[in-house]
């Protein structure tokens, strides 16, 4: 092999020279996913992307082959064969055993009907009569991330995303056009999500690579995007409201904003900056039926720019007031 033949496999696999066999295993089953043929009917690039990353992980997860191919590099397989050794090493992903090579670049992947024939007669060359690839194999499905996929036998294929809405688009609730590893979907967010809320998209998940008819279910994680107003409290929404110090004494009625428009809310006399009234059935909307509460968190705010006028009461009721706020204050000792 000439020097400008050489394959550096790592680069390949886009994983560096100190990669765990773990990790050189999931980016395999990465780009085996995105190049398999039923991915990608008829794009012979990507045929032959797929070999060439099939041979990268025939080397690297097979520890003997892959030693000598970091000491003698383009030169490594002259180094003579290792018996015994797995075609693609003991983190085979289709399973089995043996001890012949796979050539890889002897597949033509037209003749053959879907991926899954393409497994059989794979596992064929490797003498390997464990019956994967049949229509009797039971799958287990189990939640992995939407960023990887697993296509181990037995481990599950669901995914995992995160969707942001606004607080009007989780309330209301709203139809949303995804676009997920170049597929596009509709999906219906129901009235009343709330942060962390999981949302299942049935049939949308990860690709069987042996039986391309099965696929995981896809689970969306929601988050809503800050509300200048509304926050959430449990289950409940809550907000501020100011008031003067006179409304405060005095009491008075106010416009509060909620989900549904303004509605006019009694604050009562002598109130307290920092206390919450309940707006009763006016918070966040329960998937199932109903509202939770709004609080109104009431925060007494003194003006700053006041009126000479202004000014003259505010010093004759301090001249006049009885009331001492720090009353309290004159018992308080370490």
């Amino acid at each position: 092999m000439a020097a400008t033949d050489f394959k550096d496999f790592y680069a390949i696999l886009g994983v560096t020279k100190t990669a765990s066999a773990d990790d050189i295993k999931k980016a395999f089953r990465r780009l085996a996913r995105k190049y398999h043929p039923d991915m990608n009917p008829g794009d012979k690039a990507a045929e032959a992307r797929f070999k060439e990353v099939s041979e990268a992980y025939e080397v690297l997860s097979d520890s003997e082959k892959r030693q000598k191919y970091d000491r003698f590099g383009q030169y490594w397989k002259q180094a003579g064969p290792q018996p015994g050794s797995s075609p693609f090493g003991s983190g085979n992903p289709f399973g089995g055993n043996s001890n012949s090579n796979v050539d890889f670049d002897s597949f033509e992947f037209g003749e053959y009907g879907s991926f899954d024939d393409f497994i059989n007669a794979l596992l064929g060359r490797m003498g390997n009569d464990s019956g994967f690839g049949r229509s009797s194999t039971n799958y287990r499905t189990s939640t992995s991330t939407a960023t990887g996929f697993d296509t181990t036998p037995g481990v599950g294929l669901d995914s995992e995303a995160t969707l942001t809405l606004t607080l009007s688009e989780a309330f209301q609730g709203v139809q949303k056009r995804l676009s997920l590893s170049s597929e596009e979907f509709e999906v219906r967010i129901p009235a009343g999500a709330k942060p962390g809320s999981r949302i299942r998209v049935r049939g949308k998940g990860q690709f069987s690579p042996y039986y391309t008819s099965q696929r995981g279910d896809l689970y969306l994680t929601i988050e809503i995007a800050p509300h200048p107003f509304f926050q959430f409290e449990g289950e409940n929404l809550v907000c501020e409201a100011a008031i003067a110090p006179d409304e405060a004494v005095l009491g008075t009625q106010i416009e509060v904003p909620t989900p549904d428009g303004p509605v006019t809310m009694n604050v009562p006399a002598g109130i307290r900056s920092g206390q919450s009234l309940r707006l009763r059935g006016k918070g966040w909307r329960n998937p199932k039926g109903g509202r939770s509460d709004q609080l109104v968190r009431v925060v007494i705010v003194a003006p700053k720019d006041i009126s000479p006028t202004e000014k003259e009461y505010y010093e004759k009721i301090r001249s006049l007031r009885t009331f001492d706020p720090r009353a309290g204050l004159k018992d308080v000792k370490l």
